[in-house]
C-alpha cells in the first residue's frame, strides 16, 4: 500500500481537456508532490489554462480523472475542495469598494460557515498572510488604487487565506515588472519549501520557469509536448522546437534569449574572454554587422553568447594551451577584417595568444575598439 509521501498530491491520469465537448488536449498524465513547483510552458494559446481550469474545475474535464491526495475530485464537495485547493487565475479582479483586507478575508470562506462571519483566529491568518506576502502596509487601501503589483500580491494573499495544500496559478507574473515578478516566485518558492505546499502554475517567462520549478510541462499542440524536470526539459534546441523558434536562440546555459545573428562579411574580429566579448557581440547583433570572435575556451561565459551571434568562432580546448593552428586561423581571420575588439579581457597562462594576436593587429594598422560604444556610435 502506498504511504503518503508516495501519493502524489495532484495527479492528472489519462486526462482530456478542451471546450464544448471537443478535445484540445489528450493523455495528460502529470503529477505534483507536496513542496513541489510544477509549471506549464509552451507557446501563446497551446492550452495551459485549458488545463489548469480543468485542475481546478473551472471546466468540465472531456476524459481522464483529477486526483487529489488519491482521492477522485470529482466525489469531493466544493467546501472540501476549497480546503484543500485555492485557486489565482489570470482575471483582473476589479472589485467595488473593498479593501486590500477585506478581498483577502474573502480567501477565508470554507472556513466562516453560511454567514461568512470571521472569528478571531480567522482575522489573525488574514493579518498574518498580509504579512507574508509583504502587503500588510496596504491592507487598508482601495484594492481599486494600488498598483498591478500590489494587486497580484492580495490576491496571492487571498488563496493562501484558504490555507491550502495545493495552490493553482495561471500566470501569476503577468502585468509584473522584473522586481516584483521576482519576489512573488520567491514567495511562492519559500512557501512551497517550508510548508511543503504542491504548486501548480503557468508562466510565460521560461528563465524563470527554469529556476523555480521541480518539474515542467510543456504544453503544444494536441498532447504534452515534453514533460520532465528543468535539467531535461531546457536544452538549446528543445525550447527551439517548442516555441517554433526560427529568428533567434535560447540559450540553456545562461537562460537567455538571443537574436538572430547578423550575416554578410565578417569585418570585426572580437578578441575578449570571461565575459568581457558579450556587450560587443550584442552590439554588432544591434547594428546587424557580422563577426568573428576569439580565441575562446569552449567553457568561457563569451562563448556561450558567440555560438549563436558570431558568423565563426574560434575556441581552443578548456584550461589547457591554445594549439597552433587555432592562433594561425585567428590571424587569418584579422588579416581579412578592418576591425579588431580589444575587450579588455585579463590574460592569463591559458589566454596569452590573445594579448599576441592584439599585437599582431595593431602591427597590421587594424582599427582597434575597445567599448561597445565606439561600435555603436561608429558608422561602420
Amino acid at each position: 500500500m502506498p504511504t503518503e509521501t508516495d501519493i502524489s498530491k495532484l495527479e492528472m491520469n489519462s486526462a482530456v481537456v478542451g471546450y464544448n465537448g471537443i478535445p484540445l488536449i489528450s493523455d495528460i498524465n502529470i503529477s505534483v508532490k507536496k513542496g513541489e513547483i510544477l509549471s506549464l510552458i509552451g507557446p501563446n494559446g497551446a492550452g495551459k489554462s485549458t488545463i489548469l481550469k480543468s485542475i481546478t474545475r473551472h471546466l468540465s474535464m472531456i476524459a481522464g480523472t483529477v486526483y487529489i491526495d488519491g482521492i477522485n475530485m470529482r466525489v469531493m464537495g466544493g467546501r472540501d475542495l476549497a480546503m484543500k485547493m485555492s485557486v489565482m487565475l489570470t482575471d483582473r479582479v476589479r472589485p467595488d469598494l473593498m479593501t486590500c483586507r477585506e478581498l483577502v478575508s474573502a480567501g477565508r470562506y470554507p472556513y466562516t460557515g453560511s454567514f461568512g462571519i470571521l472569528s478571531q483566529k480567522d482575522r489573525e491568518i488574514v493579518n498574518k498572510t498580509l504579512e507574508r506576502v509583504n502587503a500588510a502596509d496596504i491592507a487598508d487601501k482601495d484594492v481599486s488604487s494600488i498598483s498591478d503589483g500590489q494587486r497580484q500580491r492580495i490576491l496571492l494573499a487571498r488563496a493562501l487565506c484558504q490555507e491550502p495544500e495545493i495552490i493553482v496559478l495561471d500566470e501569476p507574473t503577468s502585468y509584473l515588472d522584473i522586481r516584483n515578478k521576482i519576489e512573488l516566485l520567491d514567495i511562492l518558492s519559500d512557501m512551497a519549501k517550508k510548508e511543503k505546499i504542491a504548486v501548480v502554475m503557468s508562466l510565460h517567462e521560461i528563465d524563470l520557469a527554469e529556476r523555480v520549478s521541480d518539474k515542467i510541462v510543456c504544453v503544444k499542440g494536441d498532447r504534452i509536448y515534453s514533460y520532465g524536470s528543468p535539467s531535461e526539459i531546457f536544452s538549446d534546441t528543445n525550447v527551439a522546437e517548442l516555441y517554433d523558434i526560427k529568428k533567434g536562440y535560447f540559450n540553456a546555459l545562461l537562460g537567455s534569449i538571443e537574436l538572430k545573428k547578423p550575416t554578410g562579411e565578417i569585418k570585426h574580429f572580437v578578441i575578449g574572454g570571461n565575459g568581457t566579448g558579450i556587450p560587443f557581440y550584442r552590439a554588432l547583433q544591434k547594428k546587424g554587422i557580422a563577426f568573428a570572435a576569439g580565441i575562446l575556451p569552449e567553457n568561457d561565459l563569451d562563448t556561450a553568447v558567440a555560438k549563436p551571434l558570431a558568423s565563426e568562432v574560434v575556441i581552443s580546448e578548456a584550461f589547457m594551451p591554445v594549439d597552433e593552428h587555432l592562433i594561425a586561423r585567428a590571424t587569418e581571420i584579422i588579416d581579412s577584417v578592418t576591425y579588431i575588439a580589444d575587450c579588455g579581457c585579463p590574460v592569463g597562462e591559458y589566454n596569452r595568444a590573445n594579448a599576441e594576436l592584439i599585437r599582431y593587429a595593431e602591427k597590421k594598422g587594424k582599427t582597434i575598439i575597445k567599448t561597445p560604444e565606439q561600435i555603436s556610435e561608429a558608422d561602420i
